[in-house]
């Protein structure tokens, strides 16, 4: 059993040949992968991907790179969104200091706004960060987003930072970055991080796993990210798999 907790089969690198990427993951064999939006229109194609395809959940949300085209409108339309079947939570939302695509201030302001949104409806929420650790902990905690369940997506952070976020009941996401050869933060990480608050994910087509760095990235290379997460925990593949495979369904309340 594998989970793709985090992929984009919403994105347009799949726009030509995304009935040959649904085939690879069947006979992959994956029981689930999240569709994760990052503005209005993906997020519906997620929520069509979901009702098309019976191992696809959704996530609806705007990434903040995209705050910048946010308004009222579109928040109430995510919220119509998010009460529709299979779309199991919020996302992904959060800061991001390394493009600044859009002004800081307006990052801050749609990611406090979808974390009311996310509290409002009882959904997790899945983050993004980069080079914006501090000010993504300041807000989840300002916010009081830890009265439901949030996901910290391809986790980049330090291993003290992971820890501090497992004491307050967050969820910590694997990506393929974990099988690079200079992943050693990452590695102290997963190392010390109890299995039971890990997921693992492709975001797909993005940081595609070795052996297959370089290509676009699919949700069938999510194997490769549970193969390097056992070989860490020193685990076999199947408990790596099915453990994470539970947790997320756990996190995301899939029965």
């Amino acid at each position: 059993m594998l989970f793709d907790s985090h992929a984009h089969l919403n994105s347009e690198k799949y726009t030509s040949d995304l009935d040959q990427v649904v085939s690879r993951i069947e006979e992959a064999g994956l029981a689930y992968v999240m569709d994760v939006g990052f503005d209005l229109e993906s997020s519906l194609l997620a929520v069509s991907h979901a009702q098309t395809y019976p191992w696809c959940y959704a996530a609806v949300g705007c990434h903040p790179h995209d705050a910048k085209t946010m308004d009222e409108a579109t928040l109430i339309m995510f919220k119509g969104l998010a009460k529709k079947p299979k779309v199991m939570a919020i996302g992904e939302i959060g800061l991001d200091y390394y493009y600044d695509h859009s002004e800081r201030e307006v990052q801050r302001y749609w990611f406090r706004r979808q974390i009311q949104l996310a509290l409002s409806i009882g959904k997790p929420i899945i983050i993004h960060d980069r080079d914006a650790h501090g000010d993504v902990l300041s807000i989840l905690k300002e916010e009081e987003a830890f009265k439901t369940r949030v996901l910290l997506h391809c986790y980049s952070g330090s291993k003290e930072q992971a820890e501090q976020y497992v004491k307050l009941g967050a969820t910590l996401s694997i990506a393929g970055p974990v099988t690079y050869k200079n992943a050693h933060k990452l590695l102290e990480v997963v190392k010390a991080i109890p299995i039971e608050h890990l997921l693992i994910e492709t975001d797909a087509p993005y940081l595609t796993p070795e052996p297959f760095r370089g290509r676009r990235n699919e949700p069938a290379y999510v194997k490769y990210t549970a193969e390097k997460l056992a070989e860490i925990k020193g685990i076999p593949f199947e408990e790596a798999a099915r453990k994470t495979a539970e947790n997320a369904k756990k996190f995301f309340g899939i029965e």
